[in-house]
Formats: structure tokens, sequence, C-alpha cells
């Protein structure tokens, strides 16, 4: 798979409103794992539809040998449920907010002073910088979690939540210039998370990936 780089939000996560969706959209909101390595799938849309699937670890900078075979994780075997923040694996809870996505930009053109270039060529400091909307990732409404991390949620404390999350990640992502990016990054999508959490949480136990919630009825319980 090609390696991966962090995106370049083009600004903080929003709620999507499920009236301006159409049928196109219905399996953004899914929880969707690989049939093959049984791990969690994301989604990214351009213009609506569906144009690429990202296993979940690969946006915390993991790699895999295989492109994602997505189905639902309820057709999914035993799938291995990690933490969605800092990829503990055995996550415990399920967390549901509003469906947010983020805008992602790819550089198009820059703009460089000619006797910058001359002395300094590609490290020649950009003037301006034009960019084009590339892809929208999609994160969906449930946030499935470990302990310690639900810890945080439930204390609602943002910048320790980023803290452990940017300390899971690989070096390649946090350091120099990338931390601040990767800090910034979590905290749009993060902070959005936590303004529009739902009352409640679920508990992942097996043959329940999607959680029990308090007020599920016992029939839907069953397995």
């Amino acid at each position: 798979m090609t390696p991966f780089h962090p995106p370049h939000p083009g600004g903080p996560g929003r709620p999507i409103a499920a009236t301006a969706l159409d049928a196109s959209m219905a399996s953004i909101f899914e929880v969707l794992y690989c049939r093959r390595c049984r791990r969690g799938v994301n989604v990214r849309t351009n213009h609506g539809s569906i144009v690429e699937y990202l296993h979940a670890a690969e946006q915390r900078g993991e790699r895999f040998d295989h492109r994602p075979d997505p189905a639902p994780v309820t057709e999914i075997p035993d799938p291995l449920i990690e933490c969605d923040f800092c990829s503990a694996p055995e996550a415990a809870w399920v967390y549901r907010c509003a469906d947010q996505r983020t805008d992602i930009h790819r550089i198009t053109a820059q703009v460089v002073g000619v006797s910058d270039y001359r002395d300094r060529h590609r490290a020649a400091r950009a003037r301006r910088t034009d960019t084009e909307h590339a892809v929208t990732q999609a994160w969906g409404e449930r946030w499935s979690t470990c302990g310690d991390c639900a810890n945080l949620i439930e204390a609602r404390d943002l910048f320790g939540l980023i803290r452990r999350v940017v300390d899971a990640m690989p070096p390649k992502l946090t350091q120099g210039k990338h931390l601040i990016r990767t800090r910034g990054h979590l905290y749009d999508t993060y902070s959005t998370m936590f303004a529009t959490l739902a009352s409640g949480r679920g508990r992942i136990t097996p043959g329940h990936p999607l959680g029990i919630w308090p007020d599920d009825k016992p029939e839907e319980r069953a397995p």
C-alpha cells in the first residue's frame, strides 16, 4: 500500500445533517471492518461518492500489506476492535456523537521568489500556496475506546486525550513541525466529538461489537 501521509484538513470536523445525504452515502455511516484482517476501516469521499477505504490504523501511521475489504462489523466473525484513539487492543466502550467530516486539500501550486529559489532550490520558502479539495474524511458517529481513553472522555479531558493519542503515534507523525499539525488535527476532530457526545455509552462484549447500551431491550442484547 502507498505509505500514509497525514491529512491536511481544510477546516475542523463538522456534523453532517442526515437530511443532506443521499443513498450513495448510506454505507459511510455503517461501522466497517476489513474481511481480511478483521480490523476497522474508514471511508473517504469526493462529491458524495466513496473514493477510498483506509484501515483506521493507517490514520495513526500504521502500514498494511493489503487494501481493505470492507463489510459491516456485524458481518465480521470475532472482529478485532481496537481503540479508535490510541489503538490499544480490546476496546471496552462505544461512544456516539454527531456524524462529522473533514475536508482534505492537496497542493496544486506554490509560488517562490526567483532569488530564493536560486539560492535554496527546493528549500525555498513559498510566498503563496494554492490548494484544491481532494477528498472528505468521513469519521462516522461511533467511537470505540479502551478503558483509559474512556476515562479521559468521561472527564471531558480533551487535552489529556490528545496527549495520550499523540504519545501512541509513531515518531514520523509527531516530530518537529508534524507535531503541531497532528495536534491541531486531533483538536479539531475531538473537540467536535466532545461537543456532540450523546448521553450514555455502550459496553463492548463478545457478539456485541456495537456495544450494549443502557436503553437496549433485553431481547436486543441476545447474540
